[in-house]
């Protein structure tokens, strides 16, 4: 079923980037051909000009305006449309996303975004526009969240709660995600020829490989699972995959995610708070808080801007309250006044 799913969504994305109008359709071509973004991130950029594309057929009065909004079809836009956009029509489109379709800071900020990738290509790639309306266009201003993570001692009881059925995979799975931050897709594609004693090669972001440096913790627990995988029969074309379900299938997001939250609802926290990601983003912040160099940490998460890794230099309360602590003056007490 899970096999079924993931062959649906993927034929869903090369359906958006085939029948989308040009000129988006040989702007998707260019992201995934050329840039080497990942079907998934070619699917958020279709979605997100998707939006401002029936955003211009009512704006146009291209459709009823008493239409659903997400039953408008966007194939009547085209490069002649896109060339009366202005500034002005810009500012009414993110006064749209935030009044009528209630989109948060942060999601505006990642439409707009798009957006200015989508013009840029226009003017500078591809050369239909003279104009790039989005040059002058302010970013959407929007605070960033501290990223939740779990403090060292709820890492060791997540690890702690892991019980016997399945003991070795889940635990090498938590392991993994605990010390060396990697992404789920990152995870759920580790290949066993991908392990190199203590080194691993991922597919990150992009499609982009990159070598994970395992820790004593790490290497035990991948050792141990291997004595249960090799006892294994997976399917010819999974034969090759390190974490296997129960099926002897790959193993998929949705099970890795499902096993995340198992645990998690153990220990009694909110498992939609804490998802997969967050055990990333613990395993970042604990590298981190032991002193890790900010620029080591890039490396270690495979992200490609230095500004992405700094949310991670966040602290915490005790940390605050410790330093507050340490000053000079902290123990200094009233004598009370003194006699003239």
């Amino acid at each position: 079923m899970e096999d079924e799913n993931n062959k649906r969504k993927c034929v869903i994305i090369m359906d958006n980037i085939k029948y989308a109008p040009e000129p988006l359709h040989s702007f998707l071509i260019y992201l995934e051909s050329i840039q080497g973004k990942s079907r998934k991130t070619v699917n958020e950029y279709f979605y997100d000009i998707r939006t401002f594309y029936r955003f211009l057929c009512l704006h146009f009065n291209l459709v009823n305006s008493n239409i659903d909004f997400n039953k408008i079809d966007i194939d009547k836009i085209n490069i002649d449309y896109l060339k009366k956009v202005d500034l002005n029509l810009l500012y009414e489109y993110a006064d749209f996303l935030n009044r009528d379709l209630g989109n948060q800071a942060r999601t505006r900020a990642r439409k707009v975004s798009s957006l200015r990738s989508y013009y840029k290509y226009l003017c500078s790639k591809v050369k239909l526009l003279h104009d790039n309306p989005t040059a002058d266009l302010d970013s959407v201003k929007f605070e960033n969240s501290l990223p939740k993570y779990f403090s060292l001692q709820d890492s060791i009881n997540l690890l702690n709660a892991v019980d016997e059925r399945n003991y070795e995979r889940d635990y090498c799975i938590l392991t993994l995600f605990l010390n060396c931050g990697m992404r789920l897709a990152e995870l759920v594609g580790i290949n066993i020829t991908d392990i190199r004693g203590d080194e691993l090669v991922v597919t990150g972001k992009g499609n982009k490989e990159r070598t994970v440096y395992l820790n004593n913790s790490c290497i035990l627990a991948i050792k141990s699972y291997l004595k249960i995988r090799q006892k294994m029969s997976p399917e010819s074309k999974d034969e090759n995959a390190l974490f296997l379900s129960e099926r002897n299938k790959r193993i998929s997001r949705r099970t890795v995610q499902h096993i995340v939250e198992k645990y998690v609802k153990k220990l009694g926290m909110d498992s939609h708070k804490y998802t997969t990601h967050k055990l990333r983003h613990t395993a970042a912040t604990l590298m981190h808080q032991s002193g890790v160099d900010i620029r080591i940490l890039q490396e270690i998460l495979g992200h490609k801007q230095l500004s992405t890794t700094e949310i991670y230099t966040h602290v915490n309360n005790n940390q605050i309250r410790e330093a507050v602590a340490q000053n000079p003056l902290s123990e200094i007490e009233s004598q009370g006044p003194k006699n003239k």
